[in-house]
């Protein structure tokens, strides 16, 4: 039998080694090993488990080792010496640590932005109890005569009608519409209010909390409101509002809820709830019944919850089959349909029609890499400046590891030192958090959320510190951790410690190129911004006042108006054009089987001359309809040309069926315009007409104004809206402005990218000042010879310059291409109407850059230069 076998396992020697004395664990094992032969005799089983209990009937206190207190030794001790060490070295190298803080700082607020939208974002929708089983019903809309589908978060109160009352796979479901808007009239109080239509399971499926009122009820008989508990207390105070009566476009409301005010991260938003029966009640009342038509998707939302435990992949199943046989009805358009889980609402896919802005993921992945690349761009100037400075440390080095320093303790204490940089940062970054947030919300998020700092963010806080001292001082430890110290002492500027010299180029070329690329984009974005602004829609917008008449009568509101002076021409419409918004409408020419979705606007007669519309043939409507039916259409070459008609005269006196209306009822052309920009200019124009306007349709007035004292004028606008309404402020803005809003993602777009140009700039700089010292003072000598030689101070700075030059110039040649293949090819390639990218756009960032670089060069190079040679050299 072999010295393996007559042993016993070697885990059971090893629980005695554990614990025993090295004194007495030789001649305990060597008994405990002639007693388990014996005990072989009795199987290998019997032996093993005697031995096993002699091992531990053997743990006594006079074979146990001693304590030793191991965790004070290796931790609090170590971590001590390695906290003083890297405090002294920080206070040694005062001006390198600023630098290494401050950038880390600038770059850790903007990580704490990030965290915090990031944050709130995620938190969208998740106080609801069902959140897991509510699903939202959106629509594909595609018009079969085109390619383009338009993706929309609503659908039809058809098919929310048709699963209620044949679809049994639903524990709930509820219909919704955004159209509510109005004042709330109680007694002498008023209060302007918008809100949304919604069926009697609004409270099934939602976790809004009711205040007061039945949840199962509250939304069940026409004319039943829900308030939200701030409408409520501008309306009653403290009163009970439950059972109050109250008007409302005309009509009177009975109070029959109050909910909870709309959390921030909710993606629907509303200041009353009114029972969908209200509005069930109006719409069976006319004529036309578009309102429940399988292709009405656009106003009306469909939510629904599914049992536990079921799959939405039955009720999908269902969807396409409705889809299918309603698409047969018709060859004009198809519809599809999916279902969205409310979690997947925001951040999710930017929809049309949402009852909220939603950010797309691709934005915040765009946050999350823009961010990590400011976290790159700081640690690389800690990187740049540590490998920089490892000459002066390679003694520092040489000694510790003469003591007895190993390569790993040196390698911890120089990565302890840049995650203590990591956390003087931190405290540093949620001062600058707590300044720029405000500006950040106003600025980027247009005041839709809060970015509020929570305690529970402090350990992922700690840990983000940790992640970033790790990440900036990896790098230098290793090569610090490597040097030797026979090679230190016996010449330290023979060790290899720059072999990080290429890389601190690369790094340097990385932030730079970095720089240039914000900067370039912020010019291309404000380009495209102005661009935008300023382009020949078509129409004149100069000097044009937009007023929103609040539901007011407009002949009430004109005629106050025009007794201002400085009001040159009034008219009325239903929206204001370019500006984003969009109506539509279904159009018939002569061909009963041929259709197209106009673009319109209901407009009086004024309208289109008030606005200088260029007619190719016509004019415009003879009259205002008043009590009159309208009779008119003006269309634009594109729709002249959609239909077949020869030339724009041919088209006047040609008649058009308006199909949401009566069969019969047609509208004369009697204008024909030249095109213009009907929505903003990211896409090409479609097809337009202008309808003649009746009282209700008009929602702005427009006037032509001419004054030298706007704050006087306004004043008087307002004077005269007093006449007409006490209760509504007075709203007004220039046509100019409403353009400007219309483009307001790309202000945000330039506005983001300077912040970032700024934060990478401020940064890089910072590490290129930090190596001009450096540089500068590691070649002092080199310099006060070359000065007695007879060098000149622009020799010298030339000298000194010329590394970080070409660094410079391999930047531009990076970021200029780059940028341009960005925006040419991905982010204006859809853009129909764009600015052309040239020099003036692609060179302001070099500009910049290099001007930056060359004062922060040539202050430290002249101030080597400037330096006594006699007092350098003294000692040599």
């Amino acid at each position: 039998m072999s010295s393996q076998q007559t042993r016993p396992p070697r885990w059971m020697d090893r629980i005695l080694e554990l614990y025993c004395k090295g004194d007495v664990l030789e001649d305990l094992q060597g008994d405990l090993y002639e007693y388990y032969t014996c005990n072989l005799t009795k199987g290998r089983n019997k032996a093993n488990l005697i031995y096993l209990l002699d091992v531990l009937k053997f743990c006594r206190p006079y074979t146990i080792k001693n304590p030793v207190n191991r965790f004070n030794m290796s931790f609090f001790n170590i971590t001590g010496n390695y906290f003083k060490t890297s405090i002294r070295s920080l206070r040694r190298h005062k001006l390198f640590s600023i630098i290494n803080i401050i950038s880390l700082a600038i770059s850790m607020s903007v990580g704490i932005l990030m965290i915090a939208d990031i944050n709130e974002l995620m938190t969208f929708d998740t106080f609801h109890a069902k959140k897991d089983r509510i699903f939202r019903v959106i629509s594909k809309h595609q018009v079969v005569t085109k390619e383009h589908v338009t993706d929309v978060a609503s659908t039809s109160v058809f098919l929310g009608k048709k699963l209620m009352d044949e679809y049994e796979g639903i524990e709930n479901i509820t219909l919704l519409r955004r159209s509510f808007k109005g004042d709330l009239k109680s007694g002498e109080k008023v209060v302007e209010v918008t809100g949304l239509y919604s069926t009697e399971q609004f409270f099934d499926i939602f976790t809004f909390k009711l205040i007061a009122g039945n949840p199962s009820t509250a939304l069940l008989e026409p004319h039943s409101m829900v308030l939200t508990e701030k409408v409520a207390i501008k309306l009653f105070k403290d009163k009970n509002p439950i059972g109050e009566t109250i008007i409302s476009n005309d009509e009177n409301y009975t109070i029959t809820g109050v909910v909870e005010d709309v959390p921030k991260n909710s993606h629907m938003q509303y200041e009353v709830l009114t029972s969908f029966a209200t509005l069930d009640l109006a719409e069976r009342k006319k004529e036309n019944n578009y309102f429940y038509a399988w292709n009405s998707i656009w106003q009306n939302y469909v939510y629904i919850t599914l049992p536990e435990g079921q799959s939405k992949d039955n009720l999908q199943a269902q969807l396409d089959f409705i889809a299918e046989v309603e698409n047969t009805k018709t060859d004009n358009y198809l519809i599809t349909l999916s279902l969205e889980n409310i979690l997947e609402i925001n951040p999710g896919p930017n929809h049309s029609n949402e009852l909220a802005s939603v950010t797309p993921w691709t934005d915040i992945y765009q946050l999350l890499g823009l961010t990590l690349i400011i976290l790159l761009s700081a640690c690389f100037n800690y990187t740049n400046l540590s490998i920089a400075r490892s000459l002066r440390r390679a003694k520092e080095v040489g000694i510790r590891k003469v003591v007895g320093a190993t390569k790993a303790q040196v390698f911890i204490q120089f990565v302890f030192e840049a995650i203590l940089v990591a956390f003087i940062s931190l405290f540093i970054a949620y001062g600058l958090f707590l300044v720029v947030r405000p500006a950040f919300i106003e600025l980027i998020l247009n005041n839709s959320r809060e970015l509020i700092f929570k305690l529970e963010w402090i350990p992922w806080l700690v840990l983000f510190a940790i992640g970033i001292g790790i990440l900036a001082g990896t790098l230098p430890a290793l090569v610090l951790s490597k040097l030797k110290a026979n090679a230190i002492f016996r010449d330290a500027t023979s060790a290899k410690l720059m072999k990080g010299l290429n890389l601190r180029k690369v790094l340097i070329v990385f932030q730079f190129s970095l720089s240039m690329a914000f900067i370039i984009g912020a010019t291309i974005t404000y380009r495209q911004y102005k661009f935008a602004t300023n382009f020949d829609l078509g129409y004149n917008t100069e000097n044009i006042l937009n007023i929103d008449i609040k539901g007011n009568d407009t002949d009430l509101l004109m005629a106050e108006f025009a007794k201002i002076p400085e009001v040159k021409k009034i008219s009325r419409s239903a929206m204001v054009l370019s500006s984003g918004s969009i109506l539509s409408d279904e159009f018939k020419y002569k061909d009963p089987m041929d259709s197209a979705d106009l673009y319109i606007n209901y407009v009086d007669s004024a309208y289109l001359t008030l606005h200088n519309f260029q007619f190719l043939a016509g004019g415009t409507f003879p009259y205002n309809t008043g009590d009159k039916e309208a009779k008119y259409v003006i269309i634009d070459e594109k729709t002249q040309k959609r239909f077949g008609m020869e030339s724009p005269q041919a088209a006047i006196g040609e008649s058009l069926d308006l199909k949401r209306r009566e069969e019969n009822h047609k509208l004369t052309i009697v204008g024909v315009l030249k095109n213009y920009q009907y929505s903003t200019i990211q896409s090409e124009s479609e097809p337009t007409a202008f309808l003649q306007g009746e009282k209700e349709t008009y929602r702005h007035i427009n006037l032509i104004v001419k004054s030298d004292d706007l704050i006087t004028l306004m004043g008087k606008l307002e004077m005269a809206w007093r006449e007409v309404d006490e209760i509504h402020p007075f709203e007004a803005v220039f046509f100019d402005e409403s353009i400007q809003e219309a483009y307001s993602d790309f202000q945000v777009m330039y506005k983001t990218f300077g912040f970032l140009a700024f934060l990478a700039v401020s940064i890089a700089a910072m590490g290129l000042l930090g190596m001009a010292v450096f540089t500068a003072e590691t070649r002092i000598k080199e310099i006060s010879v070359r000065k007695v030689l007879g060098a000149n101070e622009g020799q010298l700075t030339l000298l000194l310059s010329k590394g970080f030059l070409t660094m410079l110039l391999v930047s531009a040649i990076i970021a200029i291409p780059a940028s341009y293949a960005l925006f040419e090819y991905v982010i204006l390639e859809d853009y129909v109407n764009r600015i052309d990218i040239g020099a003036l756009e692609l060179l302001p960032g070099a500009v910049i850059i290099f001007a930056i670089g060359l004062i922060t060069i040539t202050w430290q190079t002249k101030k080597a230069a400037n330096t006594n040679p006699a007092e350098t050299l003294r000692n040599d």
